[in-house]
């Protein structure tokens, strides 16, 4: 197994680690500090494998399917907990995950007819956006900083940084769906 895949599996293994230390004491410090600190090192893996695979020509089936499964675990288990621990509505993470499993599904059958569908601006910057929201929502400051000038600041931001996610999410799906409207027609 070569370094990229090995990257994969291991951002993979620390989910399960990752949402103990989101769900268990949510309202310790020190347990959202060592959460962060595993979806921090769990992305940047994700980071490191497609770079080294692509520049070291080290692109696998198994990293083909594999890296992105590992992303939408990772992001999505993050967004559950996150929902579990009260920070944001659930209907927010629903529109963010059927957006995923869509787009997923337009990539299969695509895939299947030998077209595939690369990452858009749009892609790219939802998934920054949902990268910082998930970081700092993590981080809860809101609630550990509360009735601080510093704990309002972060309220908004947070709120700000969550309605940017989703609607980045909901122009990032409509924008893959129009782009590729013909993947989807039958032909008859």
């Amino acid at each position: 197994m070569n370094l990229p895949n090995k990257l994969t599996i291991f951002r993979v293994i620390l989910i399960p680690f990752f949402v103990f230390f989101m769900l268990f004491e949510p309202e310790e410090m020190i347990y959202r500090i060592i959460a962060e600190v595993i979806f921090c090192v769990a992305s940047i893996t994700d980071l490191l494998d497609g770079h080294i695979a692509r520049k070291h020509n080290l692109v696998t089936n198994f990293g083909k399917f594999m890296d992105p499964l590992a992303d939408k675990l990772l992001v999505c288990s993050a967004l559950i907990c996150l929902v579990a621990n009260g920070q944001i509505d659930a209907w927010i993470v629903i529109v963010i995950i059927a957006r995923e499993f869509i787009i997923s599904g337009l990539r299969l059958i695509a895939s299947d007819k030998g077209v595939v569908i690369a990452a858009s601006w749009w892609g790219k910057w939802k998934t920054t956006f949902q990268m910082i929201m998930i970081i700092v929502l993590i981080m809860n400051f809101s609630y550990f900083f509360a009735g601080t000038l510093f704990g309002t600041i972060m309220i908004y931001l947070e709120i700000v940084l969550i309605y940017v996610a989703l609607i980045l999410t909901i122009i990032s799906m409509i924008d893959y769906l129009v782009k590729n409207k013909n993947i989807l027609k039958e032909n008859v």
